[in-house]
């Protein structure tokens, strides 16, 4: 790649989430996109200012003028799309869970290091300012040593919440803990390291699909730092909340903006006399940036020819431990690969 400035982008799955990590390249620019609905990329084409629009995702990754690509598509197509992009050359930003087992990403981290080229991993919320505030907190000390998380993480669906691509184990490999469940796993390792051990329990309480749509997991460092968190698609009004407790104080993350209501980060200091602890509160009323502050600094990242923060190694540990809870819970998702869809 010449320089970052003039990354040429490619967009593979031109849904919902493909179109926001077009709104959100930074100095990057969109080259192309693709998706097995013509009307849809053709529909982000435009709404990018004309670029180009390939007929399949190979011809995509064909083209020299390509430096990045981004895969939003199902999670049964993110591994493959991946692994071709990477033999092809090319740089990988790829949306979470990033496949739809730990197995499909082996290939994928084997040739990414042949190849030389760096996969990130879209785990987007750590670039959300009240995390990355509460992550500066933990870094200098605020807390003293931590102790455990606590996390909450749900939306209430939709009418026909069922019969989407999530619902269907083949292309999704799982249903709310790979979904939204990923995200909080990934935040609980930024903040307390390695799960050596690992319970959970995912159930299908309401919605009628044969993947999970609640799931409680409690998980164990090697030192016994822990993480409670419960992910679900029976929450009605969309919930976020994040606690980072440590031995002098706590951290409580509310909000990602939009329909999960205002970000927020609430320090609570302990006093020496202990009692009700002093409190700071930041609040982040803006748009999301979190998607471009991703980008950012993966263009970083390329540029320096440094490992993403978040990388296939982080999207495997949070799949092995999605495993180890659907093993617990008598639930194998994952199917054979099916034609490729946008999210």
């Amino acid at each position: 790649m010449a320089g970052a400035v003039s990354a040429g982008v490619g967009i593979v799955g031109c849904g919902r989430i493909g179109r926001r990590r077009a709104e959100a390249l930074a100095t990057a620019r969109l080259v192309a996109c693709a998706d097995r609905d013509p009307a849809r990329a053709e529909a982000l084409a435009r709404a990018s200012g004309g670029v180009d629009v390939e007929r399949d995702w190979e011809r995509l990754l064909s083209r020299s003028d390509i430096d990045i690509v981004v895969v939003a598509t199902t999670n049964d197509a993110l591994a493959p799309i991946t692994l071709a992009a990477v033999e092809a050359g090319k740089h990988v930003l790829v949306e979470k869970p990033a496949a739809r087992t730990s197995t499909e990403l082996e290939p994928v981290a084997a040739a990414a290091a042949r190849a030389h080229v760096r996969v990130r991993v879209g785990f987007n919320h750590r670039y959300h300012p009240a995390l990355r505030k509460a992550r500066e907190l933990v870094d200098v000390g605020a807390l003293g040593p931590l102790l455990f998380v606590r996390g909450r993480y749900g939306h209430g669906g939709r009418l026909g919440y069922e019969r989407e691509w999530r619902a269907d184990p083949a292309l999704s490999g799982g249903g709310e803990l790979i979904d939204q469940g990923v995200h909080l796993i990934d935040l609980a390792r930024w903040m307390l390291g390695e799960f050596t051990t690992v319970g959970g329990f995912a159930h299908t309480y309401f919605w009628e699909m044969p993947v999970d749509d609640n799931a409680f997991l409690l998980l164990r460092t090697p030192s016994e730092r822990a993480a409670f968190l419960h992910v679900s698609c029976t929450e009605w009004k969309n919930l976020f909340s994040f606690e980072i407790y440590g031995r002098t104080g706590k951290l409580q993350v509310e909000g990602l903006g939009g329909s999960y209501g205002l970000e927020r980060l609430t320090y609570f200091r302990m006093r020496p006399e202990m009692g009700p602890p002093d409190t700071e509160v930041w609040e982040y009323p803006g748009g999301d940036r979190s998607w471009e502050m991703e980008f950012e600094e993966f263009l970083d990242d390329i540029r320096l020819g440094r490992p993403p923060a978040a990388g296939l190694s982080d999207a495997r540990a949070a799949l092995r431990i999605v495993e180890a809870v659907y093993r617990q819970s008598g639930a194998v998702f994952a199917g054979a690969a099916g034609p490729v869809r946008s999210r």
